[in-house]
Parts: structure tokens; C-alpha cells; sequence
């Protein structure tokens, strides 16, 4: 039905009259009917009244308001496929069945297997924590005498042996207590799992996933000794290069890893670097 649309679209007499409107013509009709080709043909019509009123300058070409059931309907297609791969993701069935918070947890569990990051009495600060999945595996690893300190801007539920600071790290009152907690304590490894509310847009998404990953990588420099390890959530992308090579030449080894339980389609791949050249 929709390729039928696109095929009658062309020969509408809409579409004719503006095609005799030369190259941009033909060029125009061209792009509508794949537009229309792709589902959205219900704006075609706003998309004709804008380019006749742009170009005839006749007032009564208006561009209507775009139907808001559309929007609806796009949104909750949206929100019932991503529910289905949700529950059919092996992951997210695991950490149901094995008791983690989240998928992500798989994650950390792979880094850490082969990356051996995390060992026990160590101290691991867990930056965007919540709901917790990295911090109940971090926990495990260090045992009854390590210690876990995370700190989300969202609330997290109680881990045994986490300490969990809410907050926005970056505002000097939360850095503060972050700091009073670790006390005399070295931090051995940061971690960082953070990423924005994805708006979709890449020239948006990027810049500030960056900007969260040099956020934690300054902190990590405050808090680490010599030869402390940092682990971060990256997206690749606009500033990674430069992002890597800042990144080498404070640690004297770093990787980049893509965990199994890192959803194929995605551009995140994560930062293992190791043995901080100090600050």
C-alpha cells in the first residue's frame, strides 16, 4: 500500500504541476514520493503547501500542524518493539534468573575476566551506578574487605558493602563528600558506565557522552595513585581520537573492548586503561 501511495503520488496533479517547474521540480516530487515510499507519506501534502508557499508566495499554502495520533503511534510502535527485544535479550533473562540489577553487569563480568580489573580488598569508585548492576558486581569482587563507593544523580537502592552517594559529581558539594568518603583510602579503580538520555540526534548524543567520560576520566586523576585503573563507557564518534590519545598519555596501557553483552548495533565500546602514570 505504501509503494502504491508513492507510485500515485507521481502521478498526482499536485505532483505534475510542480514537476514542470524544472530541474527542482522533478527534484522535488522525486524526494516526496520517497518520502512517501518510507512511511510518511500523511505529511506529504505539509510538505507541498510549505514548497508552494515558499515559492508562489501565495498565503494560502499553510504548512498544518502534523497529525499528533502520528507521533503516538510512531512512539508506541517504538516503545513495543524495543519491549520485545528487551525480553527476549538472553542478557536481561540472566540477570533475572542470577539475580543482578541490570544486563550491564555482564558487561563489567567480561572486562573483568579478561582484563583482570577488579581484585579483592581493592577500593572501586562506580560513577553513574544506578540501578546498580556494576556495583553488585564489583562488590563481589572485592569481598568482605574491599570497599565499593558509587554515586549516581538517580537514586539506587541499597547494596550490602556499596556505599552509594547521590548526587551530580561534578557540582563541588557532591565531589566533596565523594572525597570524604574514600578518606585515606586509594582508590584502585574507577569505573564508569554513564551515557546521557539519548535524544537520537549523533550531532547532540555526542558531545555530551564525551563530555561524561572526561568528566570521570579528570575525576579519575584525582583520586587514583600510581598505577591505578580507569573503565569507561565510550561512544565512538566525534572527539574519541582525541579523547584515546589524552587517555594515553596519562595511563601507560589502554584498550578498548567490545563486551558480548554490548548490543551489536551499538557504537559503545569501553575504555580499559591501566597503570596511571600518576598526577
Amino acid at each position: 500500500m505504501v509503494i502504491e501511495g508513492a507510485l500515485n503520488f507521481r502521478e498526482h496533479v499536485f505532483a505534475q504541476t510542480i514537476a514542470g517547474n524544472g530541474d527542482y521540480g522533478l527534484k522535488f516530487v522525486r524526494e516526496c514520493s520517497v518520502l512517501f515510499e518510507f512511511g510518511v507519506g500523511q505529511f506529504y501534502r505539509a510538505i507541498v503547501c510549505h514548497w508552494l508557499s515558499r515559492y508562489t508566495g501565495d498565503p494560502k499554502f499553510t504548512l498544518p500542524e502534523p497529525p499528533e495520533s502520528y507521533f503516538m503511534a510512531k512512539k508506541k510502535s517504538s516503545s513495543r518493539a524495543w519491549l520485545k527485544e528487551h525480553h527476549d535479550d538472553i542478557y536481561v533473562q540472566r540477570a533475572q534468573k542470577e539475580g543482578y540489577r541490570s544486563r550491564a553487569c555482564y558487561k563489567l563480568l567480561e572486562l573483568n575476566d579478561r582484563d583482570r580489573l577488579i581484585k579483592p580488598r581493592m577500593t572501586v569508585l562506580d560513577l553513574g551506578s544506578a540501578p546498580g548492576g556494576w556495583s553488585q558486581v564489583a562488590a563481589k569482587l572485592v569481598g568482605h574487605n574491599g570497599r565499593v563507593i558509587a554515586s549516581d544523580i538517580l537514586a539506587m537502592d541499597n547494596i550490602a558493602g556499596v556505599e552509594f552517594i547521590q548526587g551530580d559529581f561534578t557540582e563541588e558539594v557532591i565531589f566533596d563528600q565523594l572525597l570524604a568518603c574514600i578518606g585515606d583510602d586509594s582508590v584502585d579503580v574507577v569505573l564508569s558506565d554513564m551515557a546521557p538520555n539519548m535524544s537520537g540526534v549523533t550531532a547532540v548524543d555526542q558531545p555530551r557522552s564525551m563530555y561524561l567520560v572526561e568528566l570521570a576520566l579528570d575525576l579519575s586523576t584525582r583520586v587514583l595513585p600510581p598505577g591505578g585503573i580507569f573503565v569507561a563507557k565510550v561512544f565512538h564518534g566525534e572527539g574519541f581520537e582525541e579523547l584515546m590519545a589524552e587517555t594515553r598519555r596519562l595511563f601507560s596501557k589502554v584498550l578498548t573492548r567490545k563486551p558480548e553483552a554490548s548490543r551489536p548495533r551499538s557504537r559503545e565500546v569501553y575504555l580499559v586503561a591501566s597503570g596511571f602514570k600518576g598526577a
